[in-house]
């Protein structure tokens, strides 16, 4: 079974890195199509989030042991030196199961090859690079260079600790619903269950669950108790303060985390209306919804030209963007981003923001969220927002590190994914 589990892990990988797929979308379909037990189905859980996450360290160490580049290697010969590597370097298995299953899974035509660079790789492994330029930061903790680049530019010295946070595997969050269970009834079922948790620090409504976990057999999943969300998506829904009643649009919605929060929030006597581009990312809103209990209204539509018509006391942007602040989550954000993209998005932001805001009612608060970090896209999209919206007036967020109109949440120093937030309030005038 662990020849079985190394098959899935290379299936997840070869799918995300060589067809574009998300591995938190990939790996529970490839998991259910396998006949593995609980234990391997942890295996090749591991294998492959830990080979995407560490890509950048394994192929710097393959490329220094292999006789071609890597460039030049099959997709399905360049994955299986990364499983192999990973399971190597990384993961600490015996070097004897790690080459050999590894390259039991290559095709005849491989298998000298494969042998051979894995062997290589275990009889001398390539030691980690010195120094701080960008490179060999990125080469350390995963995260790529240009990445790393705008990391420094916004952090400084402190980049290589927040590049290592961006890599390692984010704590399986949870927050309560309090319509169904208060904090501390849902942390006595879970330690019933044999699930222990600790108290998030960003969010009074969040839990940790120590060790991680399938969510959907916990206690009190179908009854809607908990929604599995991030402390900085809850953080973002908080800065949007929606209030009973209000009438609250939640521009780029799927798959609808914070649309739920938000309707919790405004209860039955509000309204929420969640939006997304693509009607099969807006079908995946109700169902998260109506497990909370809350029924938004949900339509596809292009955020640029909006179908919907205010006014609405709340606007969320929760805008498209780089995502690299996820990749806690989805490894293959930590080098998957093109730098290239960066203007594209940004405009693209700058302009849902622009036409959303036509749409707030006077006095009414618009929140404008990204879950990365690139400045493209934090700090000069909201410099071009003000340009373009004279009537949106930056508006204080109260925040962890003190109350500013532009804040951003990191993992290394406040335990969340990371997340750019900025608050604007539409003038009357």
């Amino acid at each position: 079974m662990r020849s079985a589990a190394r098959a899935v892990a290379l299936e997840v990988i070869g799918r995300v890195v060589d067809h574009g797929g998300y591995s938190t979308r990939v790996l529970p379909v490839a998991l259910a199509r396998s006949t593995l037990e609980a234990r391997d189905r942890a295996f090749a859980t591991d294998l492959a989030f830990g080979t995407l996450r560490h890509m950048i360290r394994l192929d710097h160490a393959i490329g220094r042991r292999a006789s071609r580049p890597i460039a030049r290697m099959t997709p399905t010969a360049r994955n299986l030196l990364r499983l192999g590597a990973y399971q190597l370097l990384v993961a600490d298995v015996p070097p004897h199961a790690a080459v050999a299953e590894t390259v039991a899974l290559a095709s005849a035509r491989e298998r000298g090859f494969v042998n051979a660079v894995l062997r290589r790789v275990a009889d001398d492994p390539p030691g980690l690079p010195d120094g701080h330029d960008d490179r060999n930061v990125a080469v350390r903790t995963g995260l790529q260079a240009w990445s790393v680049g705008e990391l420094r530019r916004v952090l400084g010295d402190d980049v290589e600790g927040a590049a290592r946070a961006f890599a390692a595997r984010a704590p399986l969050t949870l927050r309560v619903n309090p319509d169904v269970a208060s904090i501390e009834e849902l942390r006595d079922r879970l330690r019933a269950a044999g699930r222990e948790t600790e108290t998030a620090p960003l969010d009074p409504a969040c839990i940790l669950v120590v060790g991680g976990g399938d969510p959907t057999t916990f206690p009190g999943f179908d009854e809607g108790a908990f929604a599995v969300q991030d402390q900085a998506s809850a953080f973002v829904v908080r800065a949007l303060d929606p209030r009973p009643g209000d009438r609250v649009l939640d521009a780029c919605a799927a798959p609808g985390g914070k649309t739920a929060f938000i309707a919790e929030l405004v209860g039955p006597e509000g309204l929420v209306v969640a939006a997304d581009l693509r009607p099969n990312r807006a079908a995946l809103i109700p169902a998260t919804a109506e497990r909370l209990g809350v029924r938004p209204k949900v339509l596809a539509q292009d955020a640029t030209v909006p179908a919907v018509r205010g006014p609405f006391e709340r606007v969320l942007v929760d805008a498209p963007c780089s995502g690299i602040g996820s990749a806690r989550r989805r490894p293959e954000l930590l080098w998957r981003p093109r730098k290239g993209d960066l203007s594209t998005l940004a405009r693209t932001q700058v302009e849902i923001v622009g036409a959303c805001a036509g749409l707030l009612a006077p006095g009414g608060r618009l929140v404008y969220s990204v879950c990365t970090f690139p400045r493209a896209e934090t700090d000069a999209a909201c410099d071009a927002i003000v340009r373009h919206r004279p009537d949106l007036i930056p508006v204080e967020i109260d925040a962890p590190d003190g109350p500013s109109s532009r804040v951003r949440l990191w993992p290394h120093r406040h335990g969340s994914d990371g997340m750019f937030v900025a608050a604007f309030r539409r003038s009357s005038g």
